[in-house]
């Protein structure tokens, strides 16, 4: 396969249903809680990205028992005591920050040392948002400058603590409740608002002991550790990561309408929504149902040829924190100054996509203004390419791929993009579905 792509030609009209393939949030979760319950669980929709079949992989090689049978994965579980873990155990995190910071929190009570690492993508990365709190329940981690590979040192003697999130991180929030899952005591995480997609499994899937308040700005959470819990069944909602692509591929392509069904609508993985609907996006939600706390429904959006620009309100930061890229792009084709503030973990994803996002809009001829933590992008409404452009590799960033693709489909020009290999990491078959609209894809 070749590692780059090349689009001459914008999409043509289509009107179309899809579905998209599993949230790549919940996936992720459900096999680690899977992996701890007592019985057989079962997940239909699992999401089959590299991701997750790293996820899947580590687990069992800890011993836990995982088939996939038909169309849903069976995990058999070990107990929250039951982990195999050896003396010389090695995981591989691949690229998935996601994975390797929730596993630092699942191995807490091993007394045994796990060399976790990952490829050159998440080694970037800063693991001290998760490597501090979890030392405050008495686990040892060994790296340098923070960083994988990292020597997890777990212990039997956990204690319970109370610990401030301030960076509105999912990811450090969920770490902490599966290292309170094995300790005993209650423990206290009081957290700036994100992603509850752990609170919900933790809530209304697993019946164990949680308590969420709200004070202010700020959530509390409660959890009541040693408590086993039982298998379950689970099909997991379409990722609306992955939808907020073809979202905006129609809306900046011409006589489009698109229905992408089955979509996970949770309140804190919606922000694009709210953000494209302020831009006089034309989107309707439809057939909502909420399934184990999870607000699930059809997205329906069309063509939209008069898009505002937007001063991004800071709340919706956190909420729409991995669609940034594809919102800029939308911005370019919106009439005036869009403004956004308090946005600098963009710099600490894959790529700096904060940098990313000003490189590529320069590239096409829109005006921007970058700060440390902020964007602003004076939109042109009628931003048409002709030129030639070349993408390059960020790291293996799915996101800077999938945006340049929807880019060059929407606004003419003659597109190289390369490393479509990473888009295994969370939608392998972005492409396919873009050809199945339309998409001529070389």
């Amino acid at each position: 396969m070749k590692s780059s792509i090349i689009i001459r030609n914008k999409i043509s009209n289509f009107k179309k249903n899809l579905s998209m393939p599993g949230d790549k949030s919940i996936s992720i979760r459900l096999i680690l809680l899977a992996s701890l319950a007592i019985g057989k669980s079962k997940i239909y929709n699992l999401l089959e990205s590299e991701d997750v079949i790293n996820t899947l992989k580590s687990m069992k090689s800890l011993g836990v028992n995982i088939n996939k049978i038909k169309n849903y994965y069976e995990i058999n579980g070990v107990s929250i005591k039951g982990l195999n873990l050896k003396k010389k155990t090695k995981i591989n995190a691949g690229n998935s920050g996601t994975f390797a910071r929730l596993f630092c929190g699942l191995v807490a009570r091993s007394n045994k040392k796990i060399n976790l690492y990952g490829d050159k993508s998440l080694s970037k990365r800063d693991f001290s948002r998760v490597i501090n709190p979890l030392k405050l329940f008495g686990m040892k981690f060994k790296s340098s400058n923070n960083k994988l590979p990292i020597i997890i040192s777990g212990t039997e003697f956990l204690r319970p603590v109370i610990y401030e999130e301030k960076k509105g991180s999912a990811q450090v929030k969920s770490a902490l409740m599966l290292a309170a899952l094995n300790t005993p005591g209650e423990t206290k995480i009081i957290s700036v608002p994100s992603r509850n997609h752990t609170e919900n499994i933790f809530k209304h899937c697993l019946n164990i002991p949680i308590k969420i308040l709200k004070k202010k700005s700020k959530e509390i959470i409660k959890v009541s550790g040693l408590k086993q819990f039982k298998s379950f069944d689970y099909k997991v909602p379409g990722d609306i990561s992955s939808a907020s692509f073809f979202i905006v591929l129609t809306i900046l392509s011409k006589n489009s309408i698109l229905k992408i069904r089955n979509v996970n609508l949770n309140k804190t993985r919606t922000g694009i929504i709210e953000i494209l609907k302020k831009m006089n996006a034309k989107i309707n939600i439809i057939n909502t149902k909420l399934y184990n706390g999870e607000f699930v429904g059809d997205i329906i959006v069309k063509s939209t040829k008069s898009l505002k620009s937007i001063n991004c309100p800071k709340s919706l930061n956190t909420r729409s924190i991995d669609e940034f890229l594809i919102i800029f792009l939308t911005c370019a084709k919106a009439k005036g100054l869009s403004k956004f503030k308090g946005i600098g973990e963009l710099r600490n994803k894959e790529s700096d996509r904060l940098k990313v996002a000003s490189n590529f809009l320069k590239m096409i001829g829109v005006q921007i203004k970058e700060s440390k933590d902020g964007l602003m992008i004076y939109g042109n409404p009628n931003l048409e390419l002709n030129g030639n452009y070349v993408i390059k590799d960020y790291l293996k960033d799915h996101r800077v791929f999938m945006m340049s693709c929807v880019a060059a489909l929407t606004l003419g020009g003659n597109f190289t993009i390369k490393d479509r290999d990473s888009i295994k990491t969370s939608f392998p078959n972005f492409l396919n579905i873009l050809e199945n609209l339309g998409a001529k894809i070389q």
